[in-house]
C-alpha cells in the first residue's frame, strides 16, 4: 500500500502521527509515575499552593508595604527583642502594625469601622475587631508567613505576605 491508495490527508504518514502521539502520550505518563515515585510533591508544599490559591482576591486592593522596623528602623542600644513595626498604605489608608509576642497591635489611620482578618492559612483566618479609633488588637501572634485582610464597607484591602 503507498499514499496513492488513500484519499487526501489520509495517507499512511498520519498513522505514523498517531502512533507518535501515542508513543508521546506513553512517555509523558511513565515519566510522570517516575517523577511521583523518585521525586515526589512533598504534600506541604500542595497544602501551600492550594490555600494560597483559595485565599487569592481578585478585587482585593494591596496594600503596599511603606515602613518596616527590620529593615528601616535604626536599632536601639540595649533594647532586646523589639516590637516589630509595620506599615501599609493603599490610597488615603493607612494600616500601622506592631507585631510582638504578645500579639498584634494596630491602628487604621484614618479611623474607621471594618473587620480585620489575620491570614495565616485558609481556614485559620482569625477576625480582630476595630473601635472607632480604628484601633485593633490580637491576642494571638502569628507563627509563620501572614497577611492582613481589611473590609471597610464595600472594599477589600489586602496587604502583602510576610513572616512574623
Amino acid at each position: 500500500m503507498s499514499d496513492d491508495d488513500f484519499p487526501p490527508g489520509e495517507g499512511l504518514d498520519d498513522s505514523a502521527d498517531s502512533a507518535a502521539d501515542l508513543d508521546a502520550d506513553l512517555l509523558e505518563e511513565e515519566l510522570r509515575r517516575a517523577a511521583a515515585v523518585l521525586d515526589p510533591l512533598p504534600a506541604g508544599l500542595l497544602q501551600l499552593a492550594m490555600d494560597a490559591y483559595m485565599l487569592h482576591d481578585l478585587d482585593a486592593r494591596i496594600a503596599e508595604l511603606t515602613f518596616d522596623s527590620l529593615t528601616d528602623a535604626i536599632p536601639v542600644r540595649g533594647v532586646e527583642d523589639p516590637p516589630r513595626m509595620l506599615t501599609f498604605q493603599a490610597g488615603e489608608l493607612t494600616v500601622d502594625v506592631e507585631v510582638t509576642g504578645d500579639g498584634l497591635l494596630g491602628q487604621l489611620l484614618p479611623p474607621q469601622s471594618a473587620r480585620i482578618e489575620v491570614l495565616d492559612g485558609p481556614a485559620s483566618a482569625r477576625t480582630l475587631t476595630v473601635d472607632a479609633m480604628g484601633r485593633f488588637a490580637g491576642a494571638a501572634p502569628p507563627t509563620g508567613p501572614f497577611a492582613l485582610r481589611l473590609r471597610t464597607g464595600a472594599d477589600v484591602i489586602v496587604t502583602e505576605w510576610l513572616r512574623a
